[in-house]
């Protein structure tokens, strides 16, 4: 069934039924959160038996949180300020139990009147998943979750004995692990693989592909109980996109597949590599939309700390087969790989919002698809080796002022959020455009844990 491009609200019987079910799973308080420009999750919570009234009418909150920044500023702008109201409504339809009491579920933001508000960062998912349903496009995306462990005082962890990608790294640290996999799984997160990264303390958890929306709620709510069983362990967890200079960066990979009436467009066709005539051109509206809006996917004041050649971090727009130095990685339908033929797009991190992130690939997809964009030639090198390669903007300041001139990314992600976002950046970028990289990564090495 396509989504609705607005939250369904459910019936009296159906809130009912899971109020019943919440309420046998243990639960006693509900979580509603949303996640702000900044990429940080926010959240209000009531007991259960208002549950129903969160879905329906919401909780108040002020338009400013649209323009919240990772330093707790407000971003203020002439439309977005003290002035008004708005509503939280949980999604009560995707609430999960996630034990001591508890149920998580998405919220969005809604107007008094019962209107959408357009800052709704999962309205705007939504509305991306909508509209590529009704061009008779059909979506899976999947996510990979890097994040780094430290002591409970913020420290980082010994690097003796460590290893990038090492058995004795996962065993180590064992127990968390598999206690991370039973949140996950017992939330209704499916787990595809997890390991050791490059970093000392670093490790990788990669979610299950799903319809957008449901792949986004996923990200959001594990790395909440992420963070939720590093702090059982006595340990702290950094979604930065560089938890300390000299150190790994945490990436935040995004796998789309496309499919038109279930034939997919990234394989089976006579376009290099198997692509389809659509699915290159969903590929091309992909690289050619990553300059204007790559401070979406990530625009903090650490993402181009992360953001370089040479780190497999994606900092060149292009793309190529199994490329993990193009920021678009074709990753084709062999035996190898059972979800078939899918895109990487590897030049985001944690400091995203994930809504619009998703959002954004998306609609840079279907407009590559609607446009008939032609595929550029593929790099089956490194990038770096060819000085003819885009490379994506390397500083915050460049990655603004490319998203402030892109008209693609201002229509994908709709004049409200488009000024927000650049509201909220800019303030970064005034606060703390001067301070070194040891210093961003001190100040916000916890920003986006949750």
């Amino acid at each position: 069934m396509p989504i609705s491009d607005c939250l369904p609200v459910l019936s009296d019987a159906e809130v009912s039924r899971r109020l019943t079910e919440l309420t046998d799973s243990g639960v006693r308080v509900l979580i509603g959160s949303v996640s702000d420009m900044a990429g940080v999750a926010r959240a209000k919570a009531v007991p259960l038996r208002r549950a129903g009234v969160f879905h329906t009418a919401g909780m108040g909150a002020s338009p400013s949180w649209h323009v919240f920044c990772a330093d707790n500023a407000l971003a203020f702008t002439e439309q977005l300020n003290v002035v008004g109201d708005l509503r939280l409504r949980a999604d009560l339809a995707a609430a999960r139990a996630i034990g001591d009491g508890y149920a998580w579920a998405p919220a969005e933001f809604f107007h008094q009147d019962g209107t959408p508000s357009a800052g709704c960062a999962r309205g705007a998912l939504r509305g991306a998943q909508a509209a590529a349903e009704a061009a008779g496009l059909t979506a899976k995306v999947g996510h990979e979750l890097e994040f780094t462990l430290t002591d409970g005082d913020g420290q980082a962890l010994p690097a003796r004995h460590w290893q990038g990608y090492g058995l004795g790294a996962v065993l180590d640290r064992g127990t968390f692990l598999a206690d991370v996999t039973d949140a996950l799984e017992s939330a209704g997160v499916p787990v595809e693989q997890l390991h050791a990264e490059y970093g000392v303390g670093q490790f990788e958890v990669s979610l299950a592909p799903a319809e957008p929306l449901r792949s986004a709620d996923d990200v959001v709510l594990a790395r909440l109980l992420i963070g939720r069983v590093a702090r059982g362990h006595g340990m702290l967890v950094s979604f930065s996109p560089l938890p300390f200079d000299g150190g790994a960066g945490n990436g935040a990979h995004l796998h789309l597949s496309l499919e038109r009436d279930g034939v997919p467009l990234l394989s089976g066709g006579g376009e290099p590599h198997g692509l389809t005539r659509e699915g290159a051109a969903a590929v091309a509206g992909i690289v050619a939309g990553l300059p204007g809006t790559l401070a979406v996917f990530g625009g903090s004041p650490l993402s181009s700390a992360r953001l370089k050649p040479g780190r497999w971090s994606g900092a060149f727009a292009c793309w190529g087969l199994e490329n993990r130095e193009a920021a678009v990685r074709l990753v084709a339908a062999t035996g190898g790989n059972p979800y078939g033929a899918h895109v990487e797009l590897k030049c985001g991190d944690p400091s995203a919002n994930v809504y619009l992130a998703t959002a954004v690939l998306l609609g840079l997809a279907a407009d590559g698809v609607a446009r008939g964009a032609e595929l550029p030639g593929e790099v089956p090198v490194n990038p770096a080796e060819e000085p003819a390669v885009e490379r994506l903007p390397v500083t915050q300041a460049a990655a603004l002022e490319a998203l402030e001139g892109s008209a693609t990314a201002r229509a994908l992600l709709g004049e409200e959020i488009w000024e927000a976002l650049l509201a909220v950046r800019h303030h970064e970028l005034r606060a703390y455009g001067t301070l070194g990289t040891a210093e961003l990564a001190e100040r916000f090495r916890f920003a986006w844990s949750s």
